[in-house]
């Protein structure tokens, strides 16, 4: 028997949606005003939706609550959020500290290979490969490849490194340059 004037259900309230104020996703049909991430409730389009078994999230809090975790995830790479998705029931593992010493346990092959991802020389957490940066040889994330003195940003051509830490030139000149009669 035809369905006279009816539609498909909403794969959010279960009530019929009709032609106009239908939006498909995945093989199910939502009301406009329906199709909204199950976690802040913003209104959804194709570009922002993503989905997980049948829930619809805003890309951000799918990021949060499916993502990667740790500080500076869940509003795409390389965005530092203090918002670490607690709400989610994600709990953060530990604070993070503001520097940690430039060690890096994880540099063989072997452990790159079996032991998870590179870790950052800076803060020591693990370096995906869309946020790393090499330099004086070693990972580091965008955002910690800073001079270890200012803190200005540094690229390969602006970078000194002396004892596993990295500095600009000029910070490298002031510390650990000649000293005496003519010289800075």
């Amino acid at each position: 028997m035809p369905n006279w004037g009816g539609g498909n259900k909403c794969g959010a309230c279960g009530r019929t949606v009709y032609h106009a104020e239908e939006v498909q996703c995945d093989g199910r049909s939502f009301h406009r005003c329906c199709f909204l991430c199950m976690v802040c409730r913003k209104n959804l389009d194709s570009t922002t939706v993503a989905i997980h078994d049948a829930e619809v999230y805003c890309k951000s809090c799918y990021g949060k609550k499916y993502g990667p975790k740790g500080y500076g995830y869940g509003q795409g790479a390389g965005t530092l959020n203090m918002d670490r998705g607690e709400r989610l029931g994600i709990k953060p593992e530990s604070t993070p500290s503001p520097h940690r010493p430039t060690t890096n346990p994880n540099t063989s092959k072997f452990a790159q290979k079996f032991g998870g991802a590179e870790k950052c020389s800076r803060c020591g957490d693990s370096v995906y490969a869309a946020e790393k940066v090499i330099g004086a040889g070693k990972p580091w994330h965008k955002n910690c490849f800073r001079c270890a003195k200012c803190g200005k940003s540094l690229e390969s051509t602006t970078l000194t490194e002396k004892e596993g830490e990295i500095y600009c030139k000029g910070c490298y000149a002031k510390n650990f340059g000649p000293k005496g009669f003519g010289y800075g």
